[in-house]
């Protein structure tokens, strides 16, 4: 078996979610795990698993725009100290436990240590599929696809072995890389859809604006998260944030308004919910989700949030219903099953791929590429 440490990122909490699924795995298998994260990440994992607290960075968003000054202003106070925590950090997680392997869930510290120390680095991550995969990409976010790519490789410089969760299947950009469905909470999986008519609406950051354009559907009744506050007015019920009673509602919805964050998007997709996904501006990743969901045809992109938009995609719920008939709910099986095949006799797959990413095994053949971003 193998000491393994897993990096999680600590940003919102899809990273903490997917890696919670993953670790419970490791360690039923008989691996031995030290989990590194910060934030959100360290506060949902630290009463499960061993985990150790470092600094992290952080999106500050208002509106449901990113504010660079605000976001920059957040990051340089939380580095305060960060050097003394940085050496703790090097010695409890490397130096003590002495990991055979370093997973990572977009966490930067562990997969710069894991690259140092010559240790080979699995990631485990849906952001991977704008550096490794192949996607249809509007003229208009290719600028940002670059800028994004090269922050994915700043933030992960040298994966030894890409795992990419995603909903979109294109060519992958090397053999070191593989896409699987989106990882679930077993409670999702475990989830029966059914359709009460109400229509679930999240945020994760205020969004006052857009709230006030959900005023003008009154026949709808809205379940809202995120708010900041409880309590029934007219058509909208204001729900204290609750991760059983959040699931009964998705599972309930006729459809769903948010943000458009990866984790409830999938989760949407594998209950059929017709999402209206609204992406938070200066950040590529959720313009990417609400293009793909749209393209697809399994929703609609919120880029432009005007009542327009609300009106459209309403009103569009039965379409978007018809397409997902196709989509195929899936589970976590095939990613576990890799994950135990590259840990599988010491490890051996992992530290042969390590090798090949060096350059010291020949490499296998060369995949063509696709046009792309």
């Amino acid at each position: 078996m193998a000491k393994i440490v897993y990096g999680v990122s600590g940003s919102g909490s899809g990273h903490s979610s997917r890696a919670r699924e993953m670790m419970t795995h490791l360690r039923a298998q008989g691996h031995e795990l030290l989990g590194v994260s910060y934030d959100r990440g360290y506060r949902n994992l630290k009463d499960d698993f061993d985990m150790f607290d470092v600094p992290g960075l952080h999106i500050v968003a208002i509106q449901n725009r990113i504010s660079k000054l605000q976001t920059a202003i957040k990051n340089l106070k939380s580095l305060t100290g960060g050097i003394s925590k940085f050496r703790e950090f090097k010695e409890t997680v490397f130096n003590e436990f002495q990991p055979d392997v370093v997973i990572t869930d977009f966490e930067p510290t562990t997969a710069y240590m894991a690259n140092h120390r010559d240790l080979p680095l699995i990631s485990i991550d849906n952001q991977h599929r704008m550096r490794y995969m192949e996607y249809p990409c509007p003229a208009i976010l290719r600028k940002d696809a670059l800028v994004t790519e090269t922050v994915i490789r700043a933030f992960v410089p040298k994966p030894d072995i890409s795992l990419i969760t995603t909903f979109y299947y294109g060519e992958v950009k090397n053999d070191r890389t593989f896409l699987f469905p989106p990882i679930l909470r077993q409670s999702v999986l475990d989830a029966r859809p059914s359709d009460e008519g109400h229509i679930l609406v999240y945020f994760t950051q205020e969004f006052e604006s857009f709230m006030a354009m959900l005023d003008e559907f009154p026949r709808k009744r809205f379940l809202v998260y995120g708010a900041g506050h409880e309590g029934e007015e007219g058509n909208f019920s204001f729900r204290p944030f609750s991760l059983d009673g959040f699931l009964a509602d998705l599972a309930s919805s006729k459809a769903v308004i948010s943000t458009a964050g990866f984790t409830l998007m999938t989760e949407a997709l594998q209950l059929a919910k017709p999402m209206l996904a609204l992406p938070m501006g200066g950040q590529f990743e959720q313009e990417l989700n609400a293009h793909l969901l749209e393209d697809i045809g399994y929703g609609k992109n919120g880029r432009k949030a005007d009542a327009e938009t609300i009106g459209d995609f309403l009103y569009r719920i039965p379409e978007y219903q018809e397409a997902l008939e196709s989509y195929k709910p899936q589970d976590n099986r095939a990613i576990l099953a890799k994950l135990d095949e590259l840990l599988a006799d010491d490890s051996a797959l992992a530290k042969r791929f390590h090798e090949k990413r060096k350059g010291k095994l020949a490499p296998g053949p060369k995949k063509i590429k696709q046009k792309a971003c």
